[in-house]
């Protein structure tokens, strides 16, 4: 296990922050190099564990690690582009809903109840080759949806629940788009009718009143490319409307794209770089990690996306978090080097406070390995 301090460094804005850096600890987990990682109570023992592939690490020092299952390799990728924590079949303990390319299965892996034996796959859907999968709560009743970002297509598959309010370890599914939804997408209420819609790379799809049973439309009003999984949907610039905020998955550039309505109502996007000069943002989550009651972006590279031929794919990889002041994004550094000794974000990352400190920390996995970013404040 490496363990080492780490001083941040802020850099793309010559405005340094107000506020003293957070400090923060580096630690690899284990020897694994799966994409995807949770922190969850995984045997209900009130601390948080880590999960990443066919394995987790037992907190709060994350070095005992045990056994999940076997997952398919192909190459340098394993068959396992997300990791969700959801009890599945109401029996108390957290499960974990995954997926990948190359079965183009989604599947869940249900937890034995915390016990030392392998956890059984069950297959939800064949839905194609899963880019990654994501979580949001589509039809408002409090309850994520399971959406994978598969075959071109938006499909929500929603847990189905007793009337105790506990899964049963079924789901049903509601096509939103059949075709033409491309790599990357987003989720998240545009037109401000308190409604979340979804983000596709040509364009974005309004929710209807009832969204697992009507008709959504399209809206095709940008063009975003390979970009990231997922298009975060937010209002960046303070002006009342929702902006986007993407990377490129499969090539150089981070960005914000803002919302602009005109008198005659008609909709328009402005795109704005961030940053042009560094390749592979896949994954993007907002947090506040600072604790100054605003979220940051926290993003970085992932190494290897399409095994060394994407652009930029020979360039070093990094962990960052940027701080967002009304459309001005200001870069921290976490981590930046060369694979061998540094650390990316990969396809899934996770942000918790896995130590009880009052600060939230990442947890960072990819091909590079498994780390661990513990946040120790200012």
């Amino acid at each position: 296990m490496l363990i080492g301090m780490i001083a941040i460094s802020a850099a793309l804005s010559a405005a340094e922050p107000a506020e003293p850096p957070l400090r923060f600890e580096r630690t690899r987990i284990g020897d694994v190099t799966f994409e995807a990682a949770a922190a969850f109570d995984v045997n209900n023992d009130g601390r948080l564990d880590i999960v990443s592939g066919g394995c987790w690490f037992e907190g709060p020092d994350f070095v005992r690690k045990h056994k999940i299952c076997d997952v398919m390799r192909v190459d340098d990728y394993y068959d396992d582009f997300s990791c969700y924590p959801m009890d599945v079949n109401g029996d108390g303990y957290l499960d974990v809903i995954t997926g990948g390319w190359w079965s183009g299965t989604l599947r869940w892996r249900e937890n034995p109840k915390g016990k030392p034996v392998e956890w059984v796959n069950h297959d939800i859907d064949k839905c194609g080759n899963i880019e990654t999968t994501r979580f949001w709560d589509v039809d408002g009743d409090g309850h994520v949806e399971i959406i994978p970002n598969a075959g071109g297509n938006i499909v929500a598959y929603r847990l189905i629940r007793g009337p105790d309010g506990k899964g049963t370890g079924t789901f049903d599914k509601h096509v939103i788009k059949q075709g033409g939804c491309g790599h990357g997408f987003g989720f998240g209420d545009v037109n401000g009718d308190g409604r979340g819609d979804f983000i596709i790379p040509s364009g974005w799809l309004e929710a209807p009143r009832e969204p697992c049973k009507q008709a959504w439309t399209f809206h095709e009003e940008f063009n975003l490319g390979t970009t990231s999984c997922p298009v975060l949907v937010f209002d960046v610039n303070n002006d009342g409307k929702t902006d986007l905020i993407e990377g490129q998955a499969h090539g150089y550039g981070l960005n914000w794209w803002e919302q602009k309505v005109g008198s005659d109502g008609k909709r328009t996007w402005f795109k704005h770089e961030i940053d042009p000069d560094r390749s592979q943002y896949h994954d993007l989550v907002l947090a506040d990690i600072d604790n100054d009651g605003q979220v940051e972006l926290i993003t970085g590279k992932r190494y290897r996306a399409h095994l060394g031929r994407d652009p930029g794919a020979m360039d070093p990889i990094g962990t960052y978090y940027f701080e967002i002041d009304g459309g001005r994004f200001r870069r921290v550094t976490l981590d930046y080097g060369w694979a061998s000794r540094a650390s990316g974000v990969g396809i899934y990352l996770w942000i918790a406070d896995l130590d009880s400190n009052g600060w939230k920390d990442i947890v960072a996995p990819g091909k590079e390995g498994l780390y661990l970013f513990r946040n120790l404040g200012r």
